[in-house]
């Protein structure tokens, strides 16, 4: 807890206004986990549409490849193609997917 305080009041100290942090809802990531093959979740640093810092977070394999699709069985027996799942909205650093 030490460690943690000092490295986000150091992040907080070197980079003033640019600090943001982001509140992620369980639900959001478990849809990620929950798709097959996910072992992790990767964040990355964006721009949203106004210009402002964000994160896209989306799943990844266990070889650390992002999870853009995956194959699944449908309920008439067909392999289907899914979109991997990729999260990407924060307003006012809360993300708005339950």
């Amino acid at each position: 807890h030490e460690l943690a305080t000092k490295m986000m009041k150091d992040h907080h100290d070197k980079y003033g206004s640019e600090s943001n942090s982001y509140i992620i809802g369980c639900n959001a990531i478990l849809k990620l986990l929950e798709q097959p093959g996910c072992v992790g979740i990767r964040f990355v640093e964006a721009l949203n549409e106004s210009g402002n810092k964000t994160l896209v977070y989306l799943g990844i394999d266990k070889d650390g490849k992002n999870i853009v699709e995956y194959s699944s069985v449908n309920q008439h027996g067909d392999i289907a193609i899914t979109e991997g799942m990729i999260q990407d909205h924060t307003q006012g650093g809360i993300s708005w997917f339950d």
